[in-house]
């Protein structure tokens, strides 16, 4: 049985496969049933269903906190 990610706005995504302008990397921008993903080579807007979002996930790196 498979763990659910657990993906926050802010967060670096990084993909199993390529975007075709070669980053490998996405900002996630909003989360609903939906997930709005901006690559972060080319700063195209992507909105997938999370289901798919979730297959596609290789790694996840947390957005940075600033408490001050």
């Amino acid at each position: 049985m498979s763990t659910i990610p657990i993906i926050s706005v802010g967060d670096i995504l990084e993909m199993k496969k390529n975007h075709p302008c070669g980053a490998k990397t996405f900002r996630v921008a909003r989360i609903g049933s939906d997930i709005k993903l901006i690559c972060t080579g080319c700063q195209r807007a992507l909105t997938i269903e999370r289901v798919k979002v979730e297959k596609m996930i290789k790694k996840i790196i947390p957005a940075e906190k600033t408490d001050e």
